[in-house]
């Protein structure tokens, strides 16, 4: 038996046949999407969410229930990023994204960083994959009526995250260890570039700011000016210098700095540098 004959398909048709689908449009949130971010040393917190508005509505205990997961936010799970390991309210947590859910509760909530960073809201948690869970005490505030995160640098090394929504409030602690994280970069850095006059630089500069690993620093400090003179280096060696109490060396390695700064830096830089001269002449008069 002959196969039937099927009907001939023109170069156009086969096209839009075999075409893929066209890009759905992206239609806008009724909770637009947010992000907050604070770098602290060299490292990152950052917070994404989207922002719900209370709209006149009853929020806790009625569209956000007590004692059940939430995504403290709408739409995707608002996410917390962590560049390094960093304390958060005093408990270890790993680099990496996670996702940031709530359990809010009459007198106290419960947060929880959860390994799943991206997820649909907090339907499909999993409280296998927590990495964290801690307590908070929200307080009264004047109304917000979108949610809102923020972050406040506190020295030497931590940020404070707070979140608001509705008539309420928190906030928690996360800390990174700036010195063994820029020590350790600086350590990649000088097994990568052991003879780059900037990252020795660099590297003896650190040293000078943590008054730390200080032979190795001026070392440093002297690889960098043999492999390439700048009044950058020869500026931090006159403040070497000073520091251990060579002040007439300290002055001649700062006179070079400012004539090899002369037409290279800016008018005020250059009188940074007289005025700490005089100063230090000044001492030496003494």
């Amino acid at each position: 038996m002959r196969a039937p004959v099927l009907p001939s398909l023109s170069v156009a048709a086969i096209a839009l046949l075999t075409a893929p689908a066209a890009a759905q449009p992206r239609l806008p949130w009724a909770s637009p999407a947010a992000t907050v971010s604070q770098e602290i040393g060299t490292s990152r917190v950052t917070v994404s969410y989207h922002r719900p508005a209370v709209r006149g509505r009853a929020v806790w205990g009625a569209l956000v229930p007590w004692g059940e997961t939430w995504r403290l936010g709408a739409n995707e799970a608002t996410t917390i990023e962590l560049s390094h390991p960093a304390k958060v309210a005093g408990q270890d947590v790993p680099a990496g994204t996670y996702a940031l859910f709530a359990v809010p509760g009459k007198e106290r909530w419960v947060l929880v960083l959860n390994r799943k960073a991206k997820q649909w809201g907090a339907y499909f948690h999993d409280p296998r994959e927590d990495v964290l869970r801690f307590d908070v005490l929200p307080a009264a505030v004047p109304h917000v009526e979108r949610m809102t995160f923020g972050m406040e640098p506190v020295e030497p090394g931590s940020v404070r995250v707070s979140w608001a929504w509705e008539k309420l409030s928190f906030s928690f602690p996360v800390e990174f260890d700036v010195p063994s994280i820029v020590w350790a970069q600086v350590d990649a850095a000088l097994k990568e570039k052991p003879d780059d006059h900037d990252t020795l630089l660099q590297a003896a500069k650190w040293a000078r700011q943590r008054n730390e690993r200080l032979d190795e620093g001026r070392a440093w400090l002297d690889r960098s000016i043999a492999a390439r003179e700048s009044f950058w280096n020869r500026e931090l060696l006159a403040n070497y210098l000073h520091d251990g109490g060579k002040t007439a060396e300290a002055i001649v390695e700062m006179k070079r700095a400012r004539d090899l700064s002369r037409g290279k830096a800016p008018e005020g830089y250059v009188k940074g540098l007289e005025e700490t001269i005089a100063k230090w002449e000044g001492e030496k008069a003494r």
